[in-house]
């Protein structure tokens, strides 16, 4: 899954893509390195990051979408907690929303995702985007979680068939239960729907190892190889190039170790 961020502000890369040519340009770049799917936002989740309108979100979003969707044949995913950003994107053309704030309390994003039968990817996070959980087990925790979503989900019109799980790596979690994520990962495997994991560049990367933003590449990877091995089949990547590569030989190793047994 390659990320096109339409923002001026994302942590990685905001502002070389604002403007929706660049934008569009950025994603066929993304698609020729190996992108199976893009995944377009226009508001950013970082720490900090001031809230976008809905408006502008729009503004920013749908053109892009529209273009790309009159361009390619992959899956087209919208990063957004905005319901009418989703319902305004799935009619451009856009397959699957990704919620980064599937923890809601309200159902109407979920109505929609039931209406257009799209994809969802259910990312685990608090209420309070980035405020510290102090859970124990936060493996458990997270599994706890995807299991309510998906009776919730189910209430709602939307079949286990549309459900992708993402643990919300950085998300609310200090360096430790990311790493406890991530040493945990095969354990949602159980819940027999796929998973997606986003680890790119993110700031507990920098946190371990004392590197920089452009400096991150090396450890994500790393990440992406463990997480294929585990059973992730979504790694949603700003390096797509490299990411493909790494997926390809972890799955050729694991290919190859399940051919032993």
């Amino acid at each position: 899954m390659g990320i096109v961020n339409v923002t001026p502000d994302s942590f990685s890369d905001g502002g070389k893509f604002f403007n929706p040519h660049k934008a569009v340009a950025h994603a066929l770049k993304l698609i020729e390195q190996g992108a199976e799917i893009l995944d377009i936002g226009g508001e950013s989740t970082r720490p900090g990051a001031k809230p976008v309108s809905e408006k502008e979100e729009l503004r920013r979003v749908i053109p892009v979408i529209e273009k790309l969707a009159a361009k390619i044949k992959i899956p087209l995913s919208i990063d957004t907690m905005k319901p009418a950003v989703a319902r305004a994107a799935l009619a451009a053309g856009a397959s699957i929303v990704n919620d980064v704030a599937a923890n809601r309390g309200d159902d109407e994003m979920w109505h929609i995702v039931s209406e257009f039968r799209s994809g969802y990817v259910c990312m685990h996070a608090p209420p309070a985007l980035h405020k510290l959980q102090m859970e124990k087990n936060i493996v458990l925790a997270v599994e706890k979680f995807f299991r309510e979503r998906l009776w919730k989900l189910k209430a709602a019109g939307i079949s286990p068939e549309q459900i992708i799980f993402d643990p919300g790596i950085g998300f609310g979690k200090t360096l430790e239960q990311n790493l406890q994520l991530l040493a945990g990962l095969r354990s949602f495997t159980k819940l027999k729907r796929p998973l997606l994991l986003g680890v790119s560049r993110k700031s507990f990367i920098g946190k371990l190892l004392g590197a920089e933003v452009n400096e991150r590449l090396p450890a994500s990877l790393a990440c992406a190889s463990l997480a294929v091995a585990d059973g992730v089949q979504i790694i949603r990547a700003h390096d797509v190039a490299e990411t493909v590569r790494t997926v390809r030989m972890a799955e050729a190793i694991v290919a190859a170790a399940c051919n032993r047994r």
